[in-house]
């Protein structure tokens, strides 16, 4: 039976009910980590936090700004949560009421860089997750990574924000094929440097480009990408050994993909390395 059948079966059979008043499913005990809030009334918070089995979503955390509320505690970035939420009645509503929060525990919440890069990762999924688009691969490896970011391993760090970033390209449709050149679909030649460019995708590096990588490391990280076993960690593997080239050019093609503004937690690092 289909939802809106559903309904009108539920307005024929009980007196005074109609089927847009049909109470909505309600969301129990689900994984998510909060990924931002802002302010919605005197008392209220609008959380904006990244599930995995129904994407990004946009919740009303009522009376959490109290100094009471059981939310107040719970709700913060880079922590593994539990959430249970009552979805809107409209379905063209896309902000839903939250009913419960439950801190998952695992691990403390990162400081210093590593709390930068935690943020920096929020504003990406902010930026280019639409809601309410289910990504558990994605979910997965992000917190894989938060994992990472709370055990301040600063030798990983640069490793585990590359090959996040790769998977999250990947997962929203915005990243071209590694093993063949994007306009040409030409094969890769081992040794031949190639580069990967916003509007081009990948080709063959000219003089001018500054960073490029051998057709063998484009062709390694692809494989990792591919690989049915091993998810995130495979991606790992294969980008530490390339993460100080992939920097440059990944930055460069998630900054236009999130427009011409430049992001906010990239500009405060700036901020703080010209201290």
């Amino acid at each position: 039976m289909s939802r809106q059948s559903a309904g009108e079966y539920a307005a024929r059979t009980v007196p005074g009910m109609s089927a847009a008043r049909i109470a909505p499913r309600r969301v129990a005990d689900e994984p998510a980590f909060v990924l931002h809030s802002y302010d919605w009334s005197e008392t209220s918070l609008i959380v904006e936090a990244f599930t995995r089995a129904h994407g990004r979503v946009a919740l009303v955390a009522k009376g959490a700004k109290r100094p009471s509320s059981g939310f107040r505690p719970v709700l913060l970035p880079l922590q593994p949560v539990r959430l249970g939420y009552t979805p809107a009645r409209d379905e063209s509503a896309d902000i839903h009421t939250l009913k419960s929060a439950d801190w998952a525990g695992g691990h403390v919440m990162p400081s210093g860089e590593a709390l930068l890069s935690g943020l920096y990762l929020n504003e990406l999924l902010l930026r280019l997750l639409a809601r309410g688009d289910p990504h558990p691969v994605l979910f997965d490896a992000y917190a894989a990574v938060v994992r990472v970011l709370a055990d301040h391993q600063a030798a990983a760090l640069e490793p585990v924000l590359r090959s996040f970033e790769l998977v999250l390209l990947r997962e929203v449709g915005l990243l071209p094929s590694l093993d063949v050149q994007t306009l040409t679909l030409a094969p890769l030649r081992g040794a031949q440097p190639y580069v990967l460019v916003p509007e081009g995708g990948l080709r063959e590096a000219a003089p001018s480009d500054r960073v490029a990588l051998p057709g063998t490391q484009w062709h390694a990280l692809q494989q990792a990408l591919d690989a049915p076993e091993g998810g995130f960690a495979a991606v790992l593997r294969a980008c530490a050994p390339v993460s100080a080239e992939l920097k440059p050019l990944l930055r460069t093609l998630l900054q236009y993909h999130c427009g011409p503004a430049l992001l906010r937690t990239r500009q405060l690092m700036k901020d703080l390395q010209s201290l």
